[in-house]
């Protein structure tokens, strides 16, 4: 018991930490972006902000109701990818926090930030100044269609992330293969614990 609260504290650090400097990367180069580009082209970017998020959920949805199984005779054929995603699945509580809290909860947050500057652009395009009574009609409508879009884009994520949940997490594997065996990039430690029984 000890052990496990070890871990998850060090987890829970290390994950606070990755989220911090995350965040302040994605926030840096979305301003970045945005301030050089039309209100058009920012919806597209913000659009395409809250399709990291619900692309992320899905994954970490996917991580936690796939099962471990149909991966071990595709690992004992050596199929590529297949290894990794079984490695997924047995560390599914991480994978979904990682995909689904710290990058889905920033996609939420830079989008949200994304959206009041292009709501901004928008209202100097229309001829208006800031605080005027059109920023704010503007900027109601786009958070509540961003918002919309956000929630409405996970529930349908989910849908399709519990369904084809083994296929996904297959996919996500045959991308970590890649990135071990071309790129060098270890994702996951040899030593790894199994996953936890769903009650």
């Amino acid at each position: 018991m000890k052990s496990i609260w070890k871990n998850s504290i060090r987890w829970s650090v290390l994950i606070a930490v990755i989220t911090l400097v995350l965040a302040a990367i994605f926030s840096i180069i979305s301003t970045a972006v945005l301030s050089g580009v039309g209100w058009a082209v920012g919806m597209i970017i913000v659009l395409m902000i809250v399709f990291v998020g619900v692309f992320f959920d899905m994954i970490g949805v996917a991580a936690t109701a796939a099962s471990e199984k149909p991966f071990h005779s595709m690992a004992s054929k050596k199929v590529p990818g297949a290894y990794q995603a079984m490695k997924i699945t047995r560390n599914a509580d991480k994978v979904a926090n990682f995909c689904a809290d710290v990058i889905g909860d920033i996609s939420g947050v830079v989008s949200g930030t994304a959206a009041s500057a292009v709501v901004l652009q928008l209202t100097f395009a229309a001829g208006s100044s800031d605080g005027s009574t059109l920023q704010f009609i503007l900027s109601v409508i786009f958070t509540g269609v961003v918002a919309a879009l956000t929630v409405g884009g996970k529930a349908l994520g989910k849908t399709f992330a519990i369904t084809f949940s083994t296929t996904i997490i297959f996919q996500v594997g045959r991308i970590f293969y890649l990135l071990e065996h071309k790129l060098k990039i270890k994702l996951f430690n040899k030593k790894s614990t199994k996953k936890t029984k769903k009650v």
